[in-house]
């Protein structure tokens, strides 16, 4: 009864969505696909700087969005894809592991990010020349460290 009350308080209050937010939290399925693909980006990011696998774990799971863990997945091979050096490349197959290992992340959301990517490589390639050759090295890293199926890195487009 108590939390029926409060939360009538709550409602009654100028702009009392807001504060609900603030009081209890949004939950995942409430976030708008823009504001989920910035907190991956900024995950990502942090995760680059930091090298902590285990708060990249935290923080993907505190988004409370399994549905939308393709998105990482995406974002992370196109953040290699773009990158210059090894650092990265390393760094991110390690999280992919770690977030496959703990089944953070299933098979079915590592395969529909792999697929994106599969789909924009020619686009991305425009921007980022070796691209394809990155992806082709990066895939078979993958396949080898068990992320992926083998029928999931035949697929993997090649120049």
């Amino acid at each position: 009864r108590a939390a029926l009350d409060r939360a009538t308080v709550l409602l009654s209050m100028t702009k009392g969505g807001k504060r609900i937010d603030n009081a209890w939290g949004s939950g995942g399925g409430q976030q708008s696909v823009k504001h989920l693909v910035k907190e991956i980006d900024m995950l990502l990011k942090e995760y680059l700087l930091s090298g902590d696998v285990l708060e990249a774990e935290r923080c993907l799971q505190e988004l409370e969005v399994p549905h939308f863990h393709h998105e990482l997945v995406y974002e992370a091979i196109v953040m290699v894809l773009e990158s210059t050096g090894e650092k990265t490349f390393k760094m991110i197959l390690d999280l992919l592991k770690s977030l496959w290992r703990s089944s953070v992340i299933t098979m079915d959301q590592m395969k529909r990010g792999y697929e994106r990517v599969y789909c924009e490589i020619p686009d991305i390639n425009l921007d980022v020349p070796h691209s394809y050759s990155v992806l082709e090295r990066f895939v078979e890293e993958c396949f080898q460290a068990g992320i992926i199926s083998k029928p999931l890195r035949d697929l993997c487009p090649s120049r």
